[in-house]
């Protein structure tokens, strides 16, 4: 498949918002202040350029803090990049691009350390190596970790302080809204609002010829998740409405083993950590039967998909809500040194993992599609770069294989920053059009909507999905859409962060449906009851969603299992 088009696209769709009260200049805005977008704001200054963090909560609020088993890396004796990217790519179903993958097992280790040498400090051994533990779908010991469980938290700590340090202008509390373009198309900043803090309030606007997307995932468009209650979906959205690709976001890996709250509990759900299992926990149903033993060679450190499938049979079989995930053998020492964070909070719920078992049942935990890049992290609109959870750079295929997702966003934003620095960017020559003659501005919707869009989701593309439950998702959908559009003054929703944050939901809700109707298989974590085997010969493609001007969607496959280029992967002119 090729684009067709002449030109960056343009949808000229931005959300009501009141025109930007205010503005700053810089070269480069980093939207996010997770491992990704900590580490190119890091790399752009100290490359010479000027650089802008907007973050939509506090600094170390996004969701690098929550990851707790550690970051994938072939650091350990007899391990190989070669290993890495074998275990990637089965992991990923066929879908992985190779490239991508090469380029992060074997640019990784490096990676790894320049964090470290930034101040980040992981779990060591005696002899003062790296501790690495194993997780889900890795044949080797290759998990580095930090504090135990506390992996994301000390890496944030680490990247929060480095940006300090260096004095890396921040803006937080601020909640981006659209992307801003100048008369040739190209990227010429952002709109955001600042939600009372700070020194800017309001709606105003960062002025920049490059912009990176770092904004992490999109897990509360399911009623349970892992994610933080920031991770609404923003990014992709942003880039929906300024007319980029996104691909593979049918692929929403739900982690096996969350803490079971309630069948009524919503929101952010305690994960517990892959590396439980990893350290030798067990999975067994209410009678203390293992049952992953002879479902695959690996148990219960198969890939994700394979586990969270195995659950949800087992509680379709059993008619329970939960099964359960045992590591009593553990004893209170290694619970209280190897997993502080876990322990504590299933004790703040109830349960003692030391004397019980824990229940545990599937929730939406990680994004493996998202905005489309190539290798450099560029997205098909010039300027516009994305990296981290709410990138698609080819890497995670059809199901992210475990702790590759820190890797990723220090890898990629890395490359970012040096395709920047390098002037894969071009100035503005033009000013930005803040609110462009032909734009229309998308119909805001309440923000009650929101539960509404969760629950559509999650019973209709959760973990078990057909034709008819996607059918009914997708009609259910644009009802919620189509009472937007007719509401009156009376009843339209006014422009705040809530109705922003449940207006971007919907819309990376509509794509997620669409694609996962259209991929009429099962393959990784897009698991179709009604149809329930891999079709490699007319599914290993990708299916590439842009926004169309009048907001419908255009689901596109691929010809092959090969990304398509990038605009930006056009040769640069001299």
């Amino acid at each position: 498949m090729t684009r067709t088009t002449d030109g960056p696209a343009r949808t000229g769709i931005r959300l009501d918002a009141p025109a930007p009260g205010w503005a700053i200049d810089a070269d480069v805005v980093v939207v996010g202040s997770g491992v990704a977008g900590l580490t190119a704001a890091l790399r752009c200054t100290a490359a010479g350029l000027t650089t802008v963090v907007v973050t939509k909560a506090r600094l170390d609020d996004g969701s690098t803090r929550w990851a707790q088993g550690g970051i994938a890396a072939a650091l350990g004796e007899g391990d190989t990049p070669e290993q890495h990217l074998d275990d990637t790519l089965v992991a990923g179903a066929g879908l992985c691009d190779e490239t991508a993958v090469r380029t992060l097992v074997t640019e990784g280790p490096d990676a790894v350390r320049r964090l470290i040498a930034t101040g980040a400090h992981f779990d060591t051994d005696d002899s003062g190596a790296i501790s690495l533990t194993r997780e889900g779908g890795h044949h080797r010991r290759r998990i580095a970790h930090a504090g135990g469980d506390a992996t994301g938290a000390e890496i944030s700590r680490a990247l929060v302080e480095a940006v300090r340090e260096r004095a890396v202008r921040t803006i937080e509390n601020a909640l981006v809204l659209d992307l801003l373009r100048d008369d040739d198309g190209r990227t010429a900043g952002i709109t955001l609002h600042v939600m009372g803090e700070g020194q800017h309030d309001g709606v105003g606007a960062v002025h920049a010829p490059a912009v990176v997307l770092a904004t992490g995932g999109m897990g509360q468009v399911f009623s349970a998740t892992t994610n933080p209650a920031v991770s609404t979906g923003d990014g992709v959205a942003l880039a929906l409405r300024a007319g980029a690709e996104i691909s593979d976001l049918e692929f929403v890996q739900f982690h096996p083993t969350v803490l079971f709250l309630g069948a009524d509990s919503e929101g952010q759900q305690p994960l517990v950590s892959e590396a439980v299992r990893g350290e030798g926990a067990h999975l067994v149903d209410a009678s203390g039967t293992r049952f992953m033993l002879g479902q695959h060679e690996l148990a219960e450190l198969a890939p994700r998909d394979i586990v969270a499938k195995a659950i949800t049979r087992q509680m379709q079989a059993h008619g329970t809500e939960h099964m359960y995930l045992d590591a009593r053998h553990f004893g209170a020492e290694m619970w209280e040194q190897r997993f502080p964070t876990i322990l504590a909070a299933c004790r703040a719920h109830g349960i003692d993992p030391v004397t019980e078992p824990i229940p545990v049942a599937p929730a939406a935990h990680y994004a493996s599609g998202g905005v489309r890049t190539d290798l450099h992290g560029r997205t098909t609109v010039p300027g516009l770069y994305a990296c981290g959870e709410v990138a698609c750079t080819g890497v995670h295929g059809a199901n992210r294989l475990a702790s590759n997702s820190l890797l990723e966003g220090l890898v990629f934003a890395e490359r970012i920053a040096a395709d920047i620095a390098a002037g894969g960017h071009a100035r503005v020559e033009s000013a930005p059009e803040d609110a462009p003659e032909d734009s229309s501005t998308c119909p805001l919707l309440v923000p009650e909507a929101r539960i509404q869009i969760q629950r559509i989701m999650t019973n209709g593309a959760g973990v078990l999905r057909s034709a008819d439950s996607l059918a009914g998702a997708a009609a259910r959908l644009e009802a919620i859409r189509a009472d937007a559009d007719g509401a009156d003054e009376r009843k339209a929703a006014e422009p705040g962060v809530d109705a922003w944050e449940t207006t971007n939901l919907l819309l990376v809700a509509r794509v997620l449906v669409a694609a996962a109707a259209a991929r009429e298989e099962t393959r990784g974590c897009h698991w179709r009851e009604d149809r329930p085997d891999r079709d490699d010969q007319d599914w290993r493609r990708h299916l590439v969603v842009r926004v169309t001007p009048d907001r419908t969607l255009d689901v596109r496959r691929t010809d092959s299992a090969d990304f398509p280029p990038t605009v930006a992967d056009a040769p640069r002119e001299p």
